[in-house]
């Protein structure tokens, strides 16, 4: 019998997916790695927002900034090209009523490679030489867009929408993770962060549990797991850590449903 899917994308992310998943007929297990919050301060996003039609170019680097961009918009301003990294953003979009339809949406020409090194491949950076390009990301992330964006000649703002945070080890995730290790099960893993969170989550656990040599117990149990992953990116970050029974699809739902029904 095939062991239970674990999808670990933050918890608004995570529904579509999960019956889909379940619909083949799979278990699934919601594990949400990563919370996504609120700002303690939306004066500087809202502020910036307010002035979105003299940008060239509005970059959202997951479909989290775009939910947590919109909350605070009404429209899309016209003329303003939209760029994201994946399906997942471009669903994101969609749901706000962004469309290619209505709107220029940029994304990485190798859907398969929906990262920031990929996108500025894909991008007329020639185009943007002067003009004004806007980053909307979270509190925390990587330089790589912002800095390719800048050597180019663009004029880069960054600024943040929401908080990423780890998830408290309470005691209802840690027999969750107990329960989850106790058998071979297919774990999607979206993210660098999150999975850098769960090892973290697994030491606390040891340390909870015991002393010594236990404490890296739940870590060694967790790497004979499967992930499955989108990025090569996420995928270095796991070898990095000691997996080794890695799936890499590329970007989209659709990619992931068809390795988790071709894994045996």
């Amino acid at each position: 019998m095939a062991g239970t899917v674990v999808i670990t994308r933050p918890a608004a992310q995570a529904g579509a997916l999960a019956a889909r998943i379940a619909a083949t007929g799979r278990d699934v297990a919601l594990l949400p790695l990563l919370e996504i919050a609120p700002l303690a301060d939306p004066a500087p996003l809202k502020a910036v927002l307010a002035g979105l039609a003299g940008y060239a170019m509005v970059a959202f680097v997951s479909p989290n900034a775009i939910d947590a961009a919109f909350a605070h918009l009404t429209g899309w301003p016209d003329g303003v090209t939209l760029a994201v990294l994946g399906e997942g953003s471009r669903a994101a979009l969609a749901a706000h009523g962004i469309t290619p339809a209505n709107a220029t949406i940029v994304s990485p020409a190798d859907t398969a490679h929906s990262d920031s090194e990929h996108l500025l491949q894909t991008l007329d950076l020639a185009a943007l030489r002067g003009r004004r390009v806007l980053i909307v990301r979270g509190e925390q992330g990587r330089e790589l867009m912002a800095d390719g964006l800048r050597a180019a000649g663009a004029e880069v703002t960054v600024v943040a929408a929401y908080r990423r945070t780890v998830p408290a080890l309470t005691p209802a995730l840690a027999d969750q993770l107990r329960g989850l290790l106790a058998r071979p099960n297919d774990w999607i893993i979206t993210s660098s962060e999150a999975l850098r969170g769960l090892v973290g989550l697994l030491e606390q656990l040891g340390q909870h549990d015991g002393a010594g040599a236990d404490i890296t117990k739940y870590v060694v149990m967790m790497q004979q797991q499967h992930l499955i992953i989108p990025h090569a990116r996420i995928a270095e970050t796991a070898n990095n850590l000691g997996f080794t029974r890695l799936t890499l699809t590329g970007s989209g739902d659709e990619r992931l449903l068809a390795a988790l029904q071709s894994h045996p």
